[in-house]
């Protein structure tokens, strides 16, 4: 049986002395010389709102402790995968992890330019399933500001950017070839909307999970190519100039007929206006009307 697999990097350091596997969840052999499958390299200048989740502690500081994506949508705010704040994937809850920050600014996750900025707060959507991979996001505070001109606007409901077709691009340093090839430079790549009766049929439950249109995005190509892969959950899709998704899920790594499962980001947009009482992210998150 094919099983789905979210899309976090490695497991932290305390755990894998006692794992011989690296990835946190094997993933199947995908499109070889790719990240982001079937991508290419980029400047961080090219999606600024890119981000890189880091802890040392955890994960070690051969590519800087990097272990998920991140986007930032205010200048103190990032949204990333809830998954990626589990303790599956930190061995710890996120308040336990002492050196927890963001890595922005940085094209080479190695080299000295970009900022480093601690998380000072992490939370985690109280309606996230871990099960499903519903509502798989988590919000976190930074102690202190990024630029402006980092921040992405997040799509409402009824943007056209959702629209089956859009091309849009996905971004991170995840896995180059689906069985444990990690990059240290910042790689996008191009990736089509898909419908969402297309996805149902690829994703109806068991073990490769249920498609739910209400909180998931689909994205990638029928025939496979392109695709995020473990490392980049958490990690921006953005079409038109606004984030539509949050690097969540798959079966694998672009394969034909098992399309990259993103969180939705209008399904973020509701859940905050929610908890807010309407006056929408108390932290400033931008919205593209």
């Amino acid at each position: 049986m094919r099983r789905s697999v979210v899309r976090t990097l490695i497991r932290p350091l305390a755990l894998a002395a006692t794992m011989s596997a690296i990835p946190l969840i094997g993933a199947a052999p995908a499109a070889v010389g790719s990240v982001v499958v079937g991508g290419f390299p980029i400047d961080v200048s090219q999606a600024p709102w890119t981000v890189a989740l880091s802890s040392r502690d955890r994960f070690g500081g051969t590519r800087a402790g990097q272990f998920c994506g991140g986007v930032v949508v205010a200048p103190t705010t990032v949204v990333t995968a809830a998954h990626c704040m589990g303790e599956d994937a930190l061995g710890a809850p996120p308040n336990q992890v002492r050196d927890l920050k963001v890595i922005a600014g940085r094209t080479d996750l190695l080299a000295d330019g970009g900022e480093e900025v601690a998380v000072k707060d992490v939370r985690v959507n109280p309606g996230y399933d871990a099960v499903a991979n519903s509502g798989d996001f988590a919000v976190l505070t930074l102690a202190r500001p990024l630029p402006k001109s980092a921040v992405v606007p997040m799509a409402a409901a009824g943007d056209p950017a959702y629209t089956p077709g859009t091309q849009a691009l996905v971004s991170g340093w995840g896995d180059t070839t689906g069985d444990g090839s990690y990059t240290r430079r910042l790689h996008g790549a191009d990736v089509h909307v898909l419908a969402d009766d297309l996805c149902v049929r690829a994703y109806p439950g068991g073990g490769d999970g249920a498609y739910r249109a209400d909180s998931m995005l689909c994205g990638g190509e029928v025939a496979g190519g392109p695709d995020a892969c473990q490392g980049d959950s958490g990690g921006p899709l953005v079409a038109g100039g606004r984030l539509i998704g949050l690097v969540s899920w798959g079966n694998g790594c672009g394969r034909p007929g098992s399309p990259g499962v993103y969180t939705r980001v209008s399904d973020v947009e509701r859940v905050l206006e929610k908890d807010t009482g309407g006056t929408g992210d108390p932290q400033g998150a931008q919205r593209a009307s």
